[in-house]
């Protein structure tokens, strides 16, 4: 074994380097950016947004408990005091595996801290949703399997 073999060692590291380098510069120039998404940025800007409101609904306690009866989704919002949450605004996202997609409906207050959605009368089966409310700058949402 020669006793200087860190020069070699060092040209082989830089050679790897240059090489790769310039594999990555044809690879960009070949095939540009694959960002598939223009709007990349501000959904990121969105994604932070909605993490501090979900740790602003954790820190408030919110907890949803929810009642399926004759196709009406009844959502009671109390807070970690067990107090009522009044004056949310809510909506009912349905995730469809088949092709018949179904709009977002509205959650109304029915009563104080009771939110109450009529679901459509075409649903059958187990159907996959998402419940979101949002509250002066806190936000929750939870994702529910109805079986309809």
């Amino acid at each position: 074994m020669p006793k200087h073999f860190y020069p070699g060692l060092i040209i082989t590291l830089l050679g790897a380097f240059l090489l790769f380098a310039g594999w990555s510069a044809y690879r960009a120039s070949i095939h540009g950016s694959l960002i598939t998404d223009r709007d990349y940025y501000s959904k990121g800007l969105r994604y932070n947004t909605t993490l501090i409101e979900k740790r602003a609904a954790s820190v408030l306690g919110w907890k949803l408990e929810t009642e399926l009866q004759a196709g009406r989704l009844q959502i009671r919002l109390v807070d970690g005091k067990g107090q009522l949450v009044t004056g949310a605004s809510g909506q009912l996202s349905f995730y469809r595996q088949d092709n018949h997609s179904v709009p977002a409906l509205a959650l109304a207050e029915a009563a104080p801290g009771t939110y109450r959605v009529q679901l459509p009368a075409h649903l059958r089966g187990e159907i996959s949703v998402r419940i979101d409310f949002e509250r002066e700058g806190a936000r929750i949402n939870r994702q529910l399997l109805l079986n309809i």
